[in-house]
């Protein structure tokens, strides 16, 4: 399965012109710059009408119109992943947004994350792993431990924007596909090819 992984475009996805095609497309969050709701409607508008066969997001810090919230409405082959996951083609896939209630035990929730995970998605990158702009480290510690316990094959994520490309450890693939850098869409979109080795 050719699976198309964008992130950051922080509400300049329309100047995003000529995808490259692919059976999925995954986007890690950032879709807003302010947090509007009128910018994830249309956001959303954008990304139901692209043409591929399954669309996953999950929401960025960026994104605070869906904190603490769901969607309804959404197409079928569409899918807001929110600590929850969803099976497509026998892939098993998980995503977390980058914002947590603060009345929630984060511990437990990124205990939640099913072991047998193919494709982790979320906003945030684990710690040390295509996280560092300006001297500093902005990955996340917790997912750092459950990629390390789960092993997914593939870890997708954005946020930090001087972070874009790829990094392999003995176990996981790590894509971070920020694409917008300095206020522009400078990066491209990042294909990965999954090989469903259970069917």
């Amino acid at each position: 399965m050719e699976i198309l992984h964008i992130s950051d475009t922080h509400g300049k996805h329309r100047l995003i012109k000529e995808l490259p095609k692919a059976d999925m497309i995954v986007h890690t969050g950032d879709m807003t710059e302010d947090g509007k709701v009128r910018e994830m409607v249309d956001f959303l508008e954008w990304f139901c009408d692209l043409d591929y066969r399954c669309k996953i997001f999950v929401a960025g810090n960026h994104d605070l119109c869906l904190d603490g919230g769901q969607i309804d409405g959404l197409p079928e082959n569409c899918h807001y992943l929110n600590q929850s996951g969803v099976e497509i083609e026998g892939i098993k896939i998980w995503g977390v947004p980058y914002f947590l209630s603060k009345e929630l035990n984060t511990e437990q929730l990124y205990a939640k994350i099913p072991d047998n995970t193919d494709i982790l998605v979320s906003h945030r990158p684990p710690y040390g792993i295509l996280d560092f702009d300006r001297n500093e480290h902005f990955g996340c510690l917790e997912i750092l431990q459950s990629v390390q316990r789960i092993r997914p094959r593939y870890h997708l994520f954005g946020h930090v924007h001087a972070g874009y490309g790829i990094e392999k450890s003995q176990y996981t693939t790590f894509v971070n596909a920020s694409l917008v850098r300095n206020n522009q869409v400078r990066n491209e979109p990042i294909t990965i090819h999954f090989v469903n080795h259970q069917q």
